[in-house]
């Protein structure tokens, strides 16, 4: 059973004290105070500074809706909803690039819904990492499309046709991102403001497709770093008259969208555990990593697949992997290993869409890597060719889409225990709903398929 840490976003008195602090050496005198749902969201409150102690800690509090409601804000519980304390994580602090003089923070709750927050789930893998002597280093990727829409010429064609940002771009191409190097560097600047790393934003796959490739850190950082990515992209472009989408899938002539996770484990003695001599061979600790990840991602794929939408992506004439496979350097399979004698050695979980909320995608590729070290579960042999067409015979297929993952996660005896009935019950209802919310959907292209012809 998991026994979720009161390490993350949980603070004493004394905590409170240190983050006022810091808020005062950065000049700030308001705080935008996160929390995020469980879609991966974030809701926050604008409090000023003099207002600290009056809403953390014995202050008052958030309602615990927030793990009871949809990412349309219907709630898929009875209730009852009520206030809860929360408390606010030191750690998280950064800035906030569209006010003078303010500080973006994360919080999290401390009383019964502490069991069910993303966040702490994966603190509880941290710790649980840290208990084996290993200490984790994380970093994400991501793709996205800009469209030339508002929030309202959105609405008003009712999510019709999109027209896109940059029709003529290729992939990786030099011209786009001369002819858009002002907008680019801006938004880079914006993220510089939020204290996010990049490694690399440019032009990628596909009309009004971009790229970022954020710095690897430690995971919680990490994961953080993921979400306010995402939110202060999708903040920026839209005070640009643009609209930034992470959507997996938009559309059925759009790219896959990807939102890849690189992982790397070092031990108490410094060494890098899946740095080794072989570029072609991985080393054991490798090997059972993998080994644990692929075992289990058929019945933990609601958490790093965790909208309907997700699923659309693994579809063929797309380049995102679909099976549960592995790979030296190939960038068909679930798992691409970077191997070598080198700093750059990780793994990366190639499974995940745009979008992935990124402390659960992070929490459950942790929690089934570190299950595999523990019980040392051999990996399979990697593929040579095509991963997502040919995978090897005895491969586990993964669920079909998210009502079925929805389905193995609840069932799972091996989720429970990493990850606690509180949180798998919870989660598992909210991805039912989610499901049974578009069930009854009907799209364009049915009418266009149908309308006429039956």
């Amino acid at each position: 059973m998991c026994k979720c840490s009161k390490g993350a976003g949980v603070a004493s008195d004394g905590d409170i004290g240190h983050l006022r602090a810091l808020l005062t050496e950065r000049g700030t005198s308001t705080v935008h105070l996160v929390l995020q749902d469980l879609d991966g969201g974030l809701r926050e409150r604008r409090i000023r500074l003099a207002d600290l102690e009056r809403t953390i800690g014995k202050g008052t509090g958030f309602c615990d809706v927030l793990y009871q409601w949809d990412v349309g804000d219907s709630v898929f519980t009875p209730g009852p909803f009520v206030g809860e304390a929360i408390a606010a994580d030191p750690a998280s602090l950064r800035g906030y690039p569209f006010e003078p003089h303010a500080a973006w923070v994360v919080a999290d709750f401390t009383g019964p819904s502490a069991a069910v927050s993303p966040r702490r789930l994966l603190q509880a893998q941290v710790e649980r990492a840290a208990a084996l002597g290993l200490t984790v280093t994380a970093g994400f990727e991501f793709e996205w499309l800009l469209y030339r829409e508002t929030a309202e010429s959105l609405r008003a064609k009712a999510w019709g046709p999109m027209v896109p940002f940059a029709p003529d771009n290729r992939c990786w191409d030099a011209i786009s991102a001369a002819i858009n190097a002002d907008l680019i560097a801006e938004h880079h600047a914006i993220l510089d403001g939020a204290d996010i790393p990049l490694v690399g934003l440019g032009m990628e796959l596909g009309a009004g497709c971009l790229e970022a490739s954020l710095g690897a850190t430690g995971p919680m950082a990490a994961a953080d770093n993921a979400a306010f990515f995402k939110a202060a992209t999708k903040a920026f472009y839209r005070r640009k008259g643009l609209s930034a989408c992470f959507m997996a899938q938009p559309d059925l002539g759009a790219p896959g969208l990807s939102g890849h996770i690189h992982l790397s484990l070092t031990d108490s003695a410094g060494r890098e555990l899946f740095r080794g001599p072989s570029a072609t061979e991985p080393t054991g600790p490798a090997r059972h990593f993998i080994g644990g990840t692929l075992a289990l991602l058929p019945e933990l794929a609601a958490l790093p697949l965790h909208t309907v939408n997700a699923w659309r992506r693994l579809s063929p004439g797309n380049w995102a992997p679909r099976t549960a496979t592995w790979s030296v350097q190939n960038y068909s399979t679930g798992i691409r290993a970077v191997l070598g004698d080198h700093p750059g050695a990780r793994l990366e979980f190639r499974i995940p869409g745009a979008d992935v909320h990124p402390h659960l995608g992070l929490a459950m590729f942790l929690a089934a890597g570190l299950t595999g070290l523990e019980q040392g579960i051999e990996a399979p042999p990697p593929v040579t060719g095509d991963g997502r067409l040919e995978p090897p015979p005895g491969t586990p297929p993964l669920p079909r889409d998210l009502h079925a993952a929805a389905e193995a996660l609840a069932a799972s005896a091996t989720a429970r225990r990493l990850f606690g009935d509180a949180f798998v019950d919870r989660f598992a209802a909210s991805r039912f709903h989610e499901f049974d919310s578009l069930r009854r959907a009907v799209s364009a292209a049915e009418r266009a398929r149908y309308f006429e012809a039956v």
